[in-house]
C-alpha cells in the first residue's frame, strides 16, 4: 500500500479510530527508533498508546452534545459525569504510564512527550 493509499483511507476514518491509528504510529515509530524495546518500556508504551474506547467516547459525545442543547435528562447528566470520570481515569493511567516510561528512560516528561509526538493539553 502507498503512503497516497495510506492518507485517503486516513481520511475516512473517524475521530476516534483517526486517534487510534495516530497512537499506533507514533508506538511503531519509537519502537523503530529503540529497536527493540526493553519488556517494561512496552507495556508502558502499550499504556501510554492505549485510547479510550470508540463505544465510551460516542456514547459521551452524544451526552455532551445533549447538553450544549439542553435536551439532557437527570439519569443522562449521572451517566455523563461517570462517564466524564471513566474518560478522566484513562486519561490519568496514561499520564502516569508517561511519567514512568520517563523515569525509565531518565528523561523529563516534557522530552518524552516530545520524543513520542504527544502534544501536552492546552486549556485556554
Amino acid at each position: 500500500m502507498s503512503l497516497d493509499e495510506l492518507i485517503r483511507a486516513a481520511h475516512q476514518l473517524d475521530e476516534t479510530d483517526l486517534e487510534q491509528l495516530l497512537h499506533q504510529v507514533v508506538f511503531l515509530r519509537a519502537r523503530r527508533k529503540t529497536q527493540v524495546l526493553p519488556e517494561a518500556e512496552a507495556q508502558l508504551l502499550l499504556k501510554v498508546n492505549q485510547g479510550i474506547p470508540a463505544e465510551l467516547h460516542a456514547h459521551y459525545q452524544i451526552l455532551r452534545q445533549k447538553r450544549e442543547s439542553e435536551t439532557l435528562t437527570d439519569a443522562e447528566h449521572d451517566t455523563l459525569i461517570q462517564l466524564s470520570n471513566q474518560i478522566e481515569q484513562i486519561g490519568a493511567q496514561r499520564l502516569e504510564a508517561l511519567a514512568n516510561l520517563a523515569q525509565l528512560r531518565q528523561v523529563s516528561l516534557l522530552d518524552l512527550m516530545e520524543a513520542l509526538g504527544i502534544q501536552p493539553l492546552t486549556y485556554v
